[in-house]
């Protein structure tokens, strides 16, 4: 009986690449989220940015799929964008009702 031979490792690098690909884009939506968001309800700074785009990504997402609203947008990153956007200035709104400024 004969073994079947093993593929090179090329997969394990691909998958490597592709997900650090995928890590970059998500933190530059995110940026571009939380800069959008500080248009809108103030704020500055390139680690605020990203940290209320990163975050509002999840929240964003979350609050779309919870209130079932579905952007009549075709471009998947224009969507993803506006709705990191949406979950960045709930982010912002809710730190400062928290912190109290």
């Amino acid at each position: 009986m004969k073994l079947p031979e093993r593929e090179p490792q090329m997969q394990g690098e691909m998958m490597r690449d592709q997900t650090i690909r995928h890590v970059v884009v998500f933190l530059i939506i995110g940026a571009i989220a939380g800069w959008l968001a500080s248009w809108i309800v103030g704020g500055s700074g390139l680690l605020t940015y990203l940290l209320s785009g990163v975050i509002g990504a999840f929240v964003g997402g979350y609050l779309f799929t919870a209130l079932k609203i579905n952007l009549p947008i075709r471009n998947v990153w224009f969507s993803q964008i506006i709705t990191a956007t949406v979950g960045a200035i709930v982010v912002v709104i809710v730190a400062r009702l928290i912190a109290g400024t």
